[in-house]
Parts: C-alpha cells; structure tokens; sequence
C-alpha cells in the first residue's frame, strides 16, 4: 500500500502562488497525477507527470499557470501555482498510478488525503 502525503496548501490572494509537494516513500516508481475538487463539483484532473517526469500534462484552465515537477531522487512531485484565481479554490489531490505514462483518473490506483488551496482576497 502506498502512502501519499500532500502538503503545501493554503489561502492566498489572487494572483499569488503556492507549491503543493506530495510525498511517498516509493514514489518514483508511479506515474503521478495531481487533481482537485470544489464544493458542490466534480473532481477533475489538474496535470499529471509520467514516471520519468519526461511527459507533463496540464488542463486547460491551468495551462501556463501551473508547472509539475518531480525530484525521484527525493521521491516528491511538485505541483507549482502560480497567478492563482479564486476558482483554483479546491481541495488537491496527488495520485500514483503503476505505469511509466499518465492515465485516466479512475486508474490511479493511490490517492493522498488531500490539501485545501483557497484563493481568496
């Protein structure tokens, strides 16, 4: 069983930036895929980094704002935001699918607890 912790949350004002870090002892194995959920919404799919942190995706609406990274050697994957706007606020979630590339969200087989970002002035 994996764990991941995810940390780094936080409130913010619009336009600032925060860094969301998930952690786990084995990390470096999994694909990693970063996702979030707002009250009263579906959980949608932010970016993803393959296993080798060679391929990244991102959605739309983060697209130039948000940068993932990782460091395998530290087995910890970065979630970088940037020009944050109230509409990020959501719980983030980072997930670890057993794969060298990203995949669909229901196959990311371990997912963190979760940390709270509100963007907020």
């Amino acid at each position: 069983q994996l764990q991941l912790v995810e940390s780094g949350g936080g409130l913010v004002q619009p336009g600032g930036s925060l860094r969301l870090s998930c952690a786990a002892v084995t990390l470096n194995y999994y694909a990693i895929g970063w996702f979030r959920q707002a009250p009263g919404k579906e959980r949608e799919g932010v970016s993803c980094i393959s296993r080798s942190g060679g391929i990244t995706n991102y959605a739309d609406s983060v697209k130039g704002r948000f940068t993932i990274s990782r460091d395998n050697t530290k087995n910890t994957v970065y979630l970088q935001m940037n020009s944050l706007k109230p509409e990020d606020t959501a719980v983030y979630y980072c997930a670890a699918l057993p794969s060298i590339i990203c995949g669909l969200s229901y196959e990311y087989k371990y997912w963190g607890q979760g940390t709270q970002v509100t963007v907020s002035s």
